[in-house]
C-alpha cells in the first residue's frame, strides 16, 4: 500500500508492505494559494499569583493557638471578642488534601484573630489568641 505524507512542507511517498516501510520518493509540497502566515501577537505576561501575606504579629493578650502543620486556612470560625469553650472549632486548616479542625485548647475570649481565609501557614504560625 502506498501513502503520501506531508510534514513541515515536505511530502513523502511511502510504501508499506507486510509490516515493512520503504521510502519511494521525497519532494517539496505544493500548497495551492497558501494563506499568509498569521502575525504572532506579542506575548502577554501572566500575572504572578498573589503572595500569601506573612502571618501577623501576635498583639492580643493570652495564649496563642498555633498551626500544628503547614497548610492553607480554609475557614475561620471565630472573631475578635467572641467567647469560646474548650474544644470549639476555631478554624479549618487544609494540609495534604485533608481538612483539619483546629480546636480551642481552653475556654476564654478571642483577643486576636491572626490568620485569614486563604492564608498559607507554616508549622507553629499563630492562628488566634485566646485570653
Amino acid at each position: 500500500m502506498t501513502y503520501k505524507i506531508t510534514l513541515n512542507g515536505r511530502t513523502y511517498e511511502v510504501e508499506v508492505e507486510a509490516g515493512k516501510a520503504m521510502l519511494l520518493d521525497e519532494y517539496e509540497a505544493i500548497v495551492p494559494s497558501a494563506p499568509a502566515a498569521p502575525v504572532a501577537a506579542a506575548p502577554v505576561a501572566e500575572a504572578a499569583p498573589a503572595a500569601a501575606p506573612a502571618p501577623a504579629a501576635v498583639t492580643g493578650a493570652g495564649e496563642a493557638v498555633n498551626a500544628p502543620m503547614p497548610g492553607t486556612i480554609l475557614k475561620v470560625n471565630v472573631t475578635q471578642g467572641q467567647a469560646v469553650k474548650e474544644g470549639d472549632v476555631l478554624c479549618i486548616l487544609e494540609a495534604m488534601k485533608m481538612e483539619n479542625e483546629i480546636m480551642a485548647p481552653k475556654s476564654g475570649t478571642i483577643t486576636q484573630v491572626v490568620t485569614t481565609k486563604g492564608a498559607s501557614v507554616s508549622t507553629g504560625d499563630p492562628l488566634v489568641v485566646i485570653g
